[in-house]
């Protein structure tokens, strides 16, 4: 997401057509991370809101620029996160329907599968995934982390995250359940 520094620091100063353009610039950009992310558009238009909600009320208290698009799209995260579970517990299911159900694997088999899948994978990609999944570094940190570019962050971080997917639907589990 492409951010306009000096339209930043005039909305930050105050001036509200300058914080209505920031706001109307980022939005269509942070609706398709969104629509990428949430279970629902009603979900998605959610997350957009309360993200540019939270941009007009934190804008002031944000020190750095480069940080702004990553911490828009972490909030959009949590709140699709957020909005999905309380989908998912607000649905009943009748009696006969929750024993139709998969057993939930337990967390302890989990972590042993997860660990064991990620040690499988060759350095390089159990290496990018640790810094971006694990220690949440932005792809910029991590291109310079590990001296590549950030296209190669990328790629590699896809096929690394397949992988996982892979080793993890082998080992009998379903993603959604993860």
């Amino acid at each position: 997401m492409k951010i306009d520094p000096q339209l930043t620091h005039a909305a930050r100063m105050g001036n509200p057509q300058a914080l209505d353009l920031l706001l109307a610039r980022v939005q269509p950009e942070l609706k398709r991370f969104a629509r990428r992310t949430c279970a629902s558009s009603e979900d998605a238009d959610d997350a957009v809101q309360e993200a540019l909600w939270k941009l007009h009320d934190k804008l002031s208290t944000i020190e750095k620029l480069s940080a702004l698009a990553a911490w828009m799209f972490r909030i959009i995260e949590r709140e699709c996160y957020r909005l999905f579970s309380r989908a998912r517990r607000t649905l009943e299911l009748t009696p006969e329907q929750q024993e139709q159900l998969p057993a939930r694997p337990s967390q302890v088999l989990l972590r042993s599968d997860l660990v064991a899948a990620l040690a499988s994978l060759a350095p390089h990609y159990r290496e990018i995934l640790i810094l971006r999944d694990i220690e949440e570094l932005s792809a910029v940190e991590t291109a310079t982390h590990l001296n590549i570019s950030v296209t190669a962050v990328k790629s590699r971080l896809h096929r690394a995250r397949s992988l996982m997917r892979e080793r993890l639907a082998a080992g009998g589990y379903r993603i959604d359940e993860l």
